[in-house]
């Protein structure tokens, strides 16, 4: 994994916490040079006085300006960008139980979590195509394929991400772009958009790990952890894999 990240200028969203973070020290310290997207300017100088990232650009992802200016940055100041990693995410609980005061909510974690990564793909396909040995990473979740009770909204933004990224590779082939496009499917992993207890669940590091592992390889559905699990349930019985997902609490 070190030896191909090494030299690569990798712009990387939601870089200040959780698997983020975690991505953003371990790309560094392969050689890597993270740019830093986040919208807490604090935890990015943070990040940047902890070597995890070479440039930072304070960005909030729900406002609609922002992936085109994301994408303009890129061009301008780093033209050599080969890699984009799509990791930002938030996640809200259920729809029925917030007193209808949802309609916001929804907009917000559709636009973080799929129409602004959507954005920013596109925008900087041309610079990654320039690049040997590009790469494109939209992080997803086993959710994408059998979605939760408790997270209508987060499944669906996660079920168009892998929609949208098995289409655009196919788009980019055809197209001549030499762009690996991958899609990693990430199982409970204990950050802050989970709940409940630690137990069971995967550390933002192995997952890191396991991304940077997968999209260094090109594989295009980096399926990890308890997510290969998922997986084979699917193929084998999708009534069992949608009820053992409608009950998850976590």
């Amino acid at each position: 994994m070190a030896h191909f990240w090494n030299g690569k200028t990798v712009l990387l969203t939601g870089a200040t916490r959780g698997i983020g973070r975690e991505m953003a020290l371990q790309l560094s310290a392969a050689g890597a040079l993270v740019l830093a997207v986040a919208r807490n300017p604090a935890a990015l100088a943070e990040l940047h006085h902890a070597g995890g990232c070479a440039d930072y650009l304070e960005a909030d992802l729900a406002d609609p300006e922002i992936p085109l200016g994301i994408a303009n940055w890129v061009r301008d100041a780093h033209p050599d960008c080969a890699a984009l990693i799509n990791n930002a995410a938030v996640m809200r609980y259920p729809l029925l139980t917030d007193g209808g005061a949802h309609a916001e909510g929804i907009e917000e974690e559709m636009r973080i979590n799929a129409i602004a990564p959507m954005q920013i793909a596109v925008g900087l396909l041309p610079v990654l195509a320039a690049q040997p040995g590009a790469r494109l990473v939209n992080v997803t979740s086993g959710l994408a394929v059998a979605p939760k009770t408790d997270a209508p909204v987060y499944c669906a933004s996660k079920a168009a991400m892998r929609s949208f990224t098995r289409a655009l590779r196919y788009q980019a082939e055809d197209a001549g772009f030499e762009i690996g496009i991958c899609e990693a499917l990430l199982p409970l992993v204990d950050t802050t958009l989970s709940r409940g207890a630690p137990e069971g669940k995967m550390t933002p590091a192995a997952a890191a790990s396991a991304i940077l592992d997968g999209a260094a390889r090109g594989t295009p559905e980096i399926w990890i952890g308890k997510a290969r699990l998922l997986r084979r349930i699917m193929r084998l019985s999708p009534g069992l894999g949608h009820g053992i997902m409608r009950r998850m609490t976590a």
